[in-house]
This record gives structure tokens, C-alpha cells and sequence, in this order.
């Protein structure tokens, strides 16, 4: 995965805005992680640098890959030093392949201080966002879409959609509360995949409905139910390419189980509408970046 996607000429500087997110979420994950770190006071900063000390520190993006995160850096730095200067040396949301990122100017207990929570969260998010620019560009002309899942780090989830967001993908479900999906041990409960999908739609119309299918038979049982949208789990190549003729559109459908980047490009021309992709949140690496600090 270390080699840049291909992108159309006309989509490689394209910069994807992810959706606005709360300040107060953002400042309390900041507090959160600050507090995680530094504990009653970063012992090393206080034996080593003037507290009177003023730095200028400089993030560098030193991997190809798209920035996401530069929200939660900054109020790092602002939540240890409030009168910090912060300019903004890169765009969030587009393909890069390496160079500076952020620059702030401001005490250097402080920079130090946060130094480790600014670059966690923004290697963490940027790495999610890369892994979906990845994705995104394997299934280049092949019509499916890359969803992300609910396989997210406890606390996280909604800054980790965010960076799939600002990397080209989809964002499933936010929760358990926003959308039904039906899995097999919720239609083993009901009685069937078909029933499931009844007793969903009479119960909660107001919500959007997807049912999870293990074979052809199941798929055929949901789309008689009235089901508008379907989950095709773990189903190979043939039988995915199968269950496209079958549904002839009828409903959207969602390929999962398993997905690798190598696979996509292979799931995606089967006519699949989406691939739901867990490890975009729960396996991707970080993108590699530093801090530099120097004096005036």
C-alpha cells in the first residue's frame, strides 16, 4: 500500500471537505487525550526548557497520503498555550506526497507539551483518510463506493468517519439509533430474513432499512419482503455477480465481509453499488509525520 493512487487529472487536486464537526466534541476528545498524556505536568519540559522560552515548531508530512486532523492539532496546541500562533501550511482532503503541514509559534513548554497529542490525532486521522483515498482510487470507474463501518476506536467514531470523508468514501451508520440493519442473528430472532425486513419496515418507516443476506435464497427472500437495500456477506465473485442480476435494481446492494484493497477493484465490477470497508477505521496505519521545534 505504500505506492500513490492513480487519480483522473481532474480529481487529483480535488480537496473533499469532511462534515462539520462538533467544537465541543473536538475540544473535550482534546482535553481527554491532553490529560491521558501529560497528567499533573510534563516532567521532562519542566527540567529541561526556560519556562520564559519561546520556539517555533513545525509539522512535516514525511509519507504520501491525504491530511486529516488539523482541527484536533491545533487545539492541542491552543488548549496549553492559548496565545500560540498557528498557520496552516497544507490542505486537509487532497493527495499529497509529503512537505510541511503546520507551523505555531508560541512557548516552548507548551509546544513540547502537546507536541505528542497533536501528532496522534493527526497521524491517526490522516492515515484513515488515506486508506480511503487508497480505496476510493482502486474502484476508479467501477460505479461502487466505499462505506466505512461501525469498527471504530472507542470515542473516536465520529472524527474517524470524518477523515473517510475527507478521503473519498461514504459514511455508513453513524450508531445503532440512525438506521436499521438487519444481521443474522437479528433474522434468526425474527424468523427469517424475510419477516425481519417486514416487521422492520411496519415498526420504523422513519428509518432507513438494510438486511444482511448469506446466499442467493436469503437475497431473493429480502427482496420479496420489500427490502431496498441489501448486505451481500462474504459471497464470492460469481455469486455477488449473480445476486446483481437477480436484484436488477430493485435495491441497492452492499458487498462486505473480508475486503481487502487488492480485492476491491474485483468486488466493484461485479456491479456491486457499495463495499463496506472495516478496515479504513479499525487497520489503517498512520500517516508518518514529525515535529521539529526551533528557537528564535
Amino acid at each position: 500500500m505504500s505506492s500513490a493512487p492513480t487519480l483522473p487529472a481532474d480529481r487529483k487536486d480535488r480537496v473533499r471537505q469532511a462534515p462539520a464537526l462538533d467544537p465541543a466534541l473536538l475540544d473535550e476528545l482534546v482535553a481527554r487525550a491532553l490529560a491521558e498524556d501529560v497528567g499533573d505536568g510534563d516532567a521532562t519540559a519542566a527540567v529541561t526548557v526556560d519556562p520564559a522560552a519561546r520556539a517555533t515548531a513545525r509539522i512535516r508530512q514525511k509519507a504520501p497520503g491525504v491530511l486529516y486532523g488539523l482541527d484536533l492539532a491545533e487545539r492541542a496546541f491552543r488548549a496549553v498555550d492559548p496565545g500560540a500562533r498557528i498557520e496552516r501550511l497544507a490542505q486537509e482532503g487532497v493527495w499529497r506526497e509529503d512537505g510541511p503541514v503546520l507551523e505555531v509559534e508560541g512557548n516552548a513548554r507548551a509546544l513540547l507539551t502537546a507536541e505528542r497529542t497533536a501528532l496522534n490525532f493527526l497521524g491517526r486521522l490522516s492515515g484513515v483518510a488515506t486508506l480511503t483515498a487508497r480505496c476510493v482510487s482502486a474502484l476508479e470507474g467501477t460505479g461502487a463506493r466505499v462505506l466505512d463501518t461501525r469498527k471504530t476506536t472507542p470515542g473516536l467514531r465520529m472524527v474517524e468517519k470524518a477523515a473517510v470523508h475527507a478521503g473519498g468514501g461514504v459514511n455508513h451508520r453513524i450508531g445503532l439509533w440512525d438506521e436499521i440493519l438487519i444481521k443474522e442473528n437479528h433474522a434468526a430472532a425474527a424468523g427469517g430474513v424475510g419477516e425481519a425486513v417486514r416487521r422492520a419496515r411496519a415498526a420504523r418507516p422513519d428509518l432507513p432499512i438494510e438486511v444482511e443476506v448469506t446466499d442467493l435464497a436469503e437475497l431473493e427472500e429480502a427482496l420479496a419482503a420489500g427490502a431496498r437495500r441489501v448486505m451481500l456477506d462474504n459471497m464470492d465473485l460469481a455469486t455477488m455477480r449473480r445476486a446483481v442480476e437477480i436484484t436488477a435494481g430493485k435495491a441497492s446492494l452492499e458487498a462486505s465481509g473480508g475486503v481487502t484493497l487488492d480485492a476491491l477493484r474485483a468486488i466493484g465490477a461485479t456491479g456491486v453499488d457499495f463495499i463496506s470497508v472495516g478496515a479504513l477505521t479499525h487497520s489503517a496505519p498512520a500517516l508518518d509525520l514529525s515535529l521539529l521545534l526551533e528557537s528564535p
